[in-house]
């Protein structure tokens, strides 16, 4: 199985339990920008602290011996707002369930968020919700500044500025910036950007 199969029966899953969720993360910055690979899948989930349904259907749906999730886990972190993780056993891939939060900048990227094919370049209408692509940016920016300045977070903000930049909202980043505190951030890649007017 692919990671993106994965990704299919994930989206399947959370759709049939009515759960609204988007995939963010490397995954959606190498759709938007430049494809790296990565093991990891990134998907914020919008759940009710008292939701014990989405991890029991969670677990039921990715078994052992081919799938790893700890049920349990799963419950802690929907209460705790907190973040859980699905493993394909076989080949390393994971799936990292990020609690969608009351913070402003979670709320506006997730109310933004946009559906598109899981694979561009294949047939079956697979489609998965991702982050905007200015969103995309921004959080890749922030977790570049959390890290200490991480070069591959930068840089996967700074190739999806490039290959976006015709059709992306300059003021919405422009503004978010400032309240992130990521100014600085934000000029640098602007600078540093190819063509960069």
């Amino acid at each position: 199985m692919s990671q993106r199969e994965l990704l299919a029966l994930v989206a399947a899953v959370l759709r049939d339990a009515r759960v609204g969720f988007m995939v963010t993360g490397s995954t959606v910055s190498s759709l938007q920008g430049a494809p790296r690979s990565t093991h990891d899948v990134d998907v914020v989930v919008a759940l009710a602290r008292t939701d014990e349904d989405t991890p029991r259907r969670l677990a039921a749906a990715f078994t052992p011996p081919y799938y790893y999730l700890d049920e349990a886990a799963a419950r802690a972190a929907v209460a705790g707002r907190g973040m859980f993780n699905l493993l394909q056993v076989r080949t390393g891939f994971k799936v990292d369930f990020w609690l969608l939060t009351d913070d402003a900048f979670d709320q506006s990227r997730f109310a933004r968020r946009r559906t598109v094919p899981i694979d561009p370049l294949a047939a079956g209408g697979r489609v998965v919700d991702v982050s905007a692509p200015e969103d995309t940016i921004l959080m890749k920016l922030r977790w570049s500044a959390l890290s200490g300045g991480s070069a591959k977070q930068f840089t996967d903000a700074l190739r999806v500025y490039e290959v976006q930049r015709p059709a992306l909202d300059l003021a919405y980043i422009d503004a978010w910036a400032d309240r992130l505190a990521l100014r600085d951030e934000w000029d640098r890649l602007r600078r540093e950007a190819i063509d960069a007017p």
